[in-house]
């Protein structure tokens, strides 16, 4: 079993930056693929960002490249999301997402995801 718990979210103009942490419970986080998701107001929840267990491929969606950094410290139980050149369409909900395969994550995400936090909202003013 694993526990997400999110932190970092708040509000921030346009141009500014967030850094989203994502701290993970269990000893077998190393083991674990780790992604961020993020759902609008109206919106599906799509997803953002994501890396292996050994912090070596990550991937993006196409809107955050660039902008976002997705990172891990194992030591820590932890997975950051660095948001840089924010922009108000990036207001939403963002989720913490963990699985054995990476590509649950990117690819099929939604209820085949095997944990998931319980999110922390971003908000981008103009």
């Amino acid at each position: 079993q694993v526990q997400l718990v999110e932190s970092g979210g708040g509000l921030v103009q346009a141009g500014g930056s967030l850094r989203l942490s994502c701290a993970a419970s269990g000893r077998t986080f190393s083991s674990y693929a780790m992604g961020w998701f993020r759902q609008a107001p109206g919106k599906e929840r799509e997803f953002v960002a994501a890396i292996s267990w050994n912090g070596v491929t990550t991937y993006y969606t196409d809107s955050v490249k660039g902008r976002f950094t997705i990172s891990r410290n194992n030591a820590k139980n932890t997975v950051y999301l660095q948001m840089n050149s924010l922009k108000p369409e990036d207001t939403a909900v963002y989720y913490c997402a963990a699985d054995k395969i990476l590509r649950t994550i990117v690819v099929v995400g939604g209820g085949y995801v095997d944990y998931w936090g319980q999110g922390t909202q971003v908000t981008v003013s103009s």
